[in-house]
């Protein structure tokens, strides 16, 4: 069987909406279609397989557990942190943070703040939680050379330099 993900490597642009499975709406491309360059895990795999089958102009429904989204959570990503050390900082419980690791940024939710201590996850906001898509296929077409070695899309949606 081929493996559709290294297949040609295509651009695809989708609008969706992201709901959890009680049907609160997380997410959705409210300012347009996003685009991506397909292949190289951009997206969730179990999601870019459902739009590699899609055919343009077709909406479809992706359920995925959440093994197959953001994993289940670990309890290794769970930091508490001396609240002196935040001090200089806006804490509240609920927000986010984004600490600076040296070689990258990562975004901690804080999820407990006492006096003394404040606790940090650094688990994926959508851990732990099936997700459920709606997909609409706007456009795919074969990515050029230059999306493939630049390793994203170029044009409306897609990546931009300012």
């Amino acid at each position: 069987m081929v493996d559709p993900l290294s297949a040609q490597k295509k651009v695809i642009s989708f609008n969706y909406t992201l709901k959890n499975t009680a049907g609160d709406l997380l997410d959705s491309s409210f300012d347009g279609p996003m685009s991506f360059l397909s292949g190289i895990g951009q997206i969730l795999p179990k999601l870019e397989i459902a739009l590699l089958e899609m055919l343009i102009g077709q909406k479809k429904t992706v359920s995925l557990s959440a093994d197959d989204a953001y994993g289940i959570p670990n309890p290794k990503m769970l930091m508490e942190v001396p609240a002196t050390e935040l001090a200089h900082l806006d804490i509240k419980e609920g927000g986010f943070l984004q600490l600076n690791l040296g070689e990258q940024l990562k975004v901690v939710q804080i999820t407990k703040v006492t006096e003394e201590i404040i606790t940090l996850d650094g688990n994926h906001p959508l851990a732990g939680q099936d997700l459920v898509f709606d997909v609409e296929m706007i456009d795919m077409r074969p990515a050029t050379p230059e999306e493939i070695s630049h390793g994203h899309a170029h044009g409306p949606g897609g990546h931009h330099h300012h």
